[in-house]
This record gives structure tokens, sequence and C-alpha cells, in this order.
């Protein structure tokens, strides 16, 4: 008899738990065990390595449920857990959280398989996603996979010059009081005129329509803080 594929999800969310059954079951015949804390997954997935080892892991980032005695928090301190224990499972994340930076860091840091988005997932994008990690491969829905490489863009675009500029906006009033703060790499100061030139040119990268709509926009794709 052909041994089922065994998947873990990891939700505090019993609604979400149900709604991931339902659209996997409409896209195979899966053995499913799930969990609503990150903890309880880490030790599933520790006891059954050598009888009946899980091959697919999808799990949220947040927990609203954890407490003073819980160890992993989170989906990333579980992605973590099972990265630093080599422990050989493919790991959807599938949550609600699309900041670009976070998203960013949990894709470049952790490299999950697959990044899908509760609001917008269906039962075929879960399978695929499925067939996707099964083969190895990585999957990020549209969203997701938009950010990324909008956010590798713009990482490409900007200098120490740009960055300097990005952070010391918000604290000036007026632009020509960033004259004599804004310094090239041998130390020298960019004049007024310089200044003016690199925000224009990031205006346009960022598309943003001013000054104040820059640094939400960099903020936004975690360029800044």
């Amino acid at each position: 008899m052909e041994t089922k594929i065994r998947i873990l999800i990891a939700d505090d969310h019993q609604l979400v738990i149900q709604g991931l059954l339902c659209s996997l079951k409409d896209v195979g015949d899966f053995d499913i065990v799930t969990t609503d804390n990150c903890d309880e997954a880490f030790q599933l997935i520790k006891s059954n390595l050598k009888t009946n080892p899980f091959q697919l892991l999808f799990t949220d980032l947040s927990f609203d449920n954890s407490t003073k005695d819980t160890n992993l928090d989170g989906g990333e301190e579980l992605i973590k857990a099972i990265k630093s224990n080599e422990i050989d499972i493919k790991i959807g994340v599938i949550t609600g959280h699309t900041e670009t930076n976070r998203v960013f860091n949990v894709i470049s840091n952790l490299e999950p398989n697959v990044y899908l988005l509760k609001s917008k997932c269906d039962a075929k994008e879960l399978g695929f996603a499925v067939d996707q990690m099964l083969l190895n491969k990585k999957y990020y829905t549209h969203e997701i996979h938009q950010k990324i490489m909008r956010r590798n863009i713009i990482q490409i675009q900007m200098d120490d010059i740009a960055i300097q500029i990005l952070r010391e906006l918000p604290n000036h009033p007026k632009l020509a009081n960033l004259e004599g703060v804004i310094k090239k790499g041998d130390g020298s100061v960019l004049k007024i005129r310089s200044i003016e030139t690199k925000l224009r040119g990031l205006r346009a990268d960022l598309d943003a329509v001013n000054n104040t709509d820059l640094v939400l926009k960099a903020k936004e794709l975690g360029v800044i803080d």
C-alpha cells in the first residue's frame, strides 16, 4: 500500500486549520496532523522522525496563545529550531503577514519552500504549493513574489548616500538643513543641489509623490527602520 504524504499544520486559529484541512482534502489524500502551538509542532516533528516522519509543515508566523512557559513563540522560532537541528522537512509559511521587511527577512534568512497568504490562498494554490514542496522547489504567492522582487531591486539601487538622506529627512523641517549633514565616503559633505538630484531619483525609483511619501515607502520596503 502506498504511504501517504504526512503534513503537519501549526496555527492557533481553528477556523484557519479547518479551512486548510478542507482545501487539502480537495487536492489529495494526505495524512494530516494539526496543532495550535509551535512547541508541540516541534515535538511532533522530532518524535516522529524515525517512525513516521512528516514530509511537509505549514505554519503561521504569529501565535497569540504563547505564555511565559512557551519556548518557541512563533513560526520563525519553529523554523529556526528545525533548521538548527537539520531536520529534513519541507516548510511552508501560510500567514497574514505582508509587511515587506518581515517577508524579506523570513524568506532571506529562513528560506521556507513556500510563502502563502491566508486571505488569498485557495485549494488550487495550496495544491500547487504542496506539489512544489514535494519537488523541493520554491513558491511564493504572487503578492509576496512582487514584494521580494521590488525589495531586491530597491536594495541594489540604494547606496550609502541614499540611506543617509532617507534617514535624515524626517529630522529636518527644511531640506536646506541637510547640507553639511550628508557625507560622502571620503568625508566631504554633499551640496544641497546634489541632495536634491538624489531625492528626485529616489522619488522616481520608489514612485513617491513627495519626500514624506518617499520616507514612508522606504520604511515599508524595509530600506530604513
